[in-house]
């Protein structure tokens, strides 16, 4: 069972820019976790296959990562039985059919396309942190 006090969200994303705007719009729409930030999508891996394992309650996951992109390390997360249970959404400026299919197939729970657009961009984020503050999360 979870630790509610050690619980965490991952957000692997490259951009600090972007992370930084995720992390404070998440912020602002009241979710109870704080969040662990990775780079690469092999430091993410690590850790949650490591120290995040049995912690981890939610992955934002970037397309376009350094080491390991966003599809390899979906693919590990939803092929080991530690965590295929993590809910990952994808969040990522591709919005292309082909790839969107892919990541489903490979088993992620949401695909979200970043606006481009500033404002577009904080109020998609803050809609999907009072979505996710709402949505029953396994474990």
């Amino acid at each position: 069972m979870k630790n509610p006090q050690l619980a965490t969200i991952l957000l692997v994303e490259d951009d600090p820019g972007h992370a930084l705007l995720i992390e404070k719009n998440l912020g602002r729409a009241g979710l109870p976790y704080p969040i662990v930030k990775f780079t690469d999508g092999q430091k993410a891996v690590d850790y949650l296959l490591g120290d995040g394992v049995g912690q981890t309650v939610l992955m934002l996951l970037d397309l376009n990562l350094p080491v390991l992109d966003g599809y390899q390390v979906l693919k590990i997360v939803k092929n080991d039985a530690r965590t295929k249970m993590i809910p990952v959404v994808m969040l990522t400026t591709t919005d292309n059919p082909q790839e969107i299919a892919k990541c489903y197939e490979l088993g992620c729970n949401m695909y979200l396309s970043k606006p481009v657009d500033y404002e577009q961009f904080t109020a998609a984020i803050r809609n999907l942190g009072m979505f996710l503050a709402i949505v029953k999360i396994p474990g």
